[in-house]
């Protein structure tokens, strides 16, 4: 039996290690942006919101660039939080500014990675509901109440299996019973 020389894998393990840990870099860079753009939305900071978004792009175009170095990385951690951030901020940002969902595209790479961000837009919604009750905005609250209810439904269609994207949906549920609390309050209080 000859020497088994391993030094073709061991190098081949070591790129792939490099590229995950850019990866990981890059795709923590655009969650640390998200949360600018999330609470930028939250607090009526619109232009600051679409910065912060142009730049997550940018950093999610080079994110995307660097996977193709290791396309296995595309189904792990950082990468797929990284493009449902992404789509969470997005949406977020277009339901406040045009009143509505954004759709999906190629820019989300996996229609899993996209209907995950929409279920976590689920939170930030009822989280700008309860702002615009507060703050008296209660046609907000209603229309916001109506999206929430929209993507609960259509959600519904889908067959899903018991893992991350199916406890995210069920969440979902939670944020539309919360909003459905926060409607019938207004209701009584001749509010809305």
């Amino acid at each position: 039996m000859g020497k088994v020389n391993l030094e073709k894998i061991r190098k081949g393990m070591e790129k792939f290690d490099k590229v995950r840990e850019e990866v990981i870099r890059e795709g923590r860079k655009i969650i640390k942006t998200s949360k600018t753009a999330i609470g930028a939305v939250h607090r009526d900071e619109l232009s600051l919101a679409e910065k912060s978004i142009a730049t997550m792009k940018a950093d999610l175009d080079t994110l995307k660039e660097k996977v193709k170095k290791a396309p296995r990385l595309q189904y792990e951690g950082t990468f797929k939080v990284a493009i449902q951030e992404y789509v969470e901020a997005v949406s977020l940002l277009e339901f406040i500014k045009n009143g509505k969902i954004i759709e999906y595209s190629e820019e989300f790479l996996d229609h899993e990675n996209y209907l995950m961000g929409l279920c976590d837009l689920g939170g930030e919604l009822v989280r700008k509901a309860i702002n615009a009750s507060i703050n008296e905005h209660y046609t907000l609250v209603t229309k916001i109440r109506k999206a929430i209810e929209e993507l609960y439904i259509e959600m519904s269609k889908f067959e899903l299996r018991n893992g991350e994207l199916r406890r995210k949906y069920d969440g979902i549920k939670y944020d539309l019973k919360k909003l459905d609390d926060v409607v019938f309050q207004l209701k009584m209080k001749d509010k809305i």
